[in-house]
């Protein structure tokens, strides 16, 4: 039998989760199935004191009952260094300073205690910027604020995407037509609020018919789901009306994860979801990957049993 794990969360509130698609939920549950123990804590609620990693945080236990799907114990001050053998860092993005930060203080405890994914190939590993490290598995994609090098790009390939380089969910995500005279000020409204470059990319047609998530489990393909835009909707995010279909692997998705996927478990990425858009790589998703409740009612396999069996050999 496996060693009992002691399993901090590190996670958003957990009044505001959905139940029937959140993956940490899916974490969480196939854990406490285990028998380990589960605490819950707000990136918030961390700190670092001298060489002591702490959070405010309550033992929880969790079920799949909507309304009702959680219990709190009373607050303890956790030390993260002491009291966990593992920390799941699976506060949603953006990808900011204060995400950045939280990977520095958590370095300071791995991988003594196993932080998942390790705290420092995330930091190295933003979603759009991690991906150029494979530029033959991508379309074409230009990084920068420059609007000249935007218009040539633009005038090399007409249909386009421009999105922000640290955005998240699909929020600010454009499709420019070749007619479509908003490109300025796009740029403009997006440079008034950000000094980061942008992140423009050839349109890839292909996207009506889906734009498929892969998770890989420690280095592994291990299920997939297609989402499909909503009709008029450039993006395919279900939040903003993206409908989640079964789906198989292609040869060429096979192709792309095993170029990848060495690299992955190299860096210690245990759970990784990356997106796949006619063939081309646009994505590698690893700060908080969803889908696993997906595939699990699409395909009767739960992820969530691998990533623990992955988490378990590694302690």
């Amino acid at each position: 039998m496996a060693k009992t794990l002691r399993v901090a969360v590190q996670m958003d509130p957990m009044e505001s989760i959905g139940i029937e698609g959140d993956s940490t939920f899916a974490l969480m549950l196939e854990a406490q199935a285990r028998g380990h123990a589960l605490w819950h804590y707000h990136v918030r609620d961390l700190a670092l004191h001298g060489n002591r990693v702490t959070a405010w945080a309550h033992p929880v236990e969790v079920r799949r009952e909507k309304g009702n799907h959680f219990t709190f114990g009373a607050e303890v001050e956790l030390d993260l260094g002491r009291d966990a053998d593992v920390v799941l860092m699976r506060q949603d993005p953006p990808f900011d300073m204060a995400y950045i930060t939280a990977t520095h203080i958590l370095e300071h405890i791995h991988p003594k205690v196993l932080v998942v994914n390790d705290p420092a190939s995330v930091r190295n590993a933003p979603e759009k910027l991690f991906v150029t490290h494979f530029p033959d598995l991508m379309p074409e994609t230009l990084v920068t604020a420059d609007r000249r090098r935007i218009a040539a790009f633009r005038e090399k390939h007409g249909d386009i995407i421009v999105k922000p380089l640290f955005g998240n969910g699909g929020a600010g995500v454009f499709h420019m037509k070749p007619d479509d005279s908003n490109l300025n000020s796009l740029i403009e409204m997006f440079t008034e609020r950000s000094r980061e470059p942008l992140v423009i990319q050839k349109y890839v047609p292909a996207v009506r018919q889906g734009d498929k998530r892969i998770i890989l489990v420690d280095g592994e393909p291990m299920g997939a789901i297609n989402r499909v835009p909503a009709e008029g909707e450039a993006r395919s995010n279900m939040h903003v009306g993206g409908v989640a279909v079964q789906t198989t692997m292609t040869d060429r998705e096979k192709e792309i994860c095993a170029a990848i996927g060495p690299e992955l478990k190299r860096q210690g990425m245990i759970f990784v979801g990356i997106d796949v858009i006619g063939g081309f790589l646009t994505e590698i998703n690893v700060t908080s990957p969803t889908g696993l409740q997906e595939v699990a009612r699409f395909d009767g396999v739960h992820l969530e049993r691998a990533i623990w069996d992955a988490i378990e050999a590694k302690r």
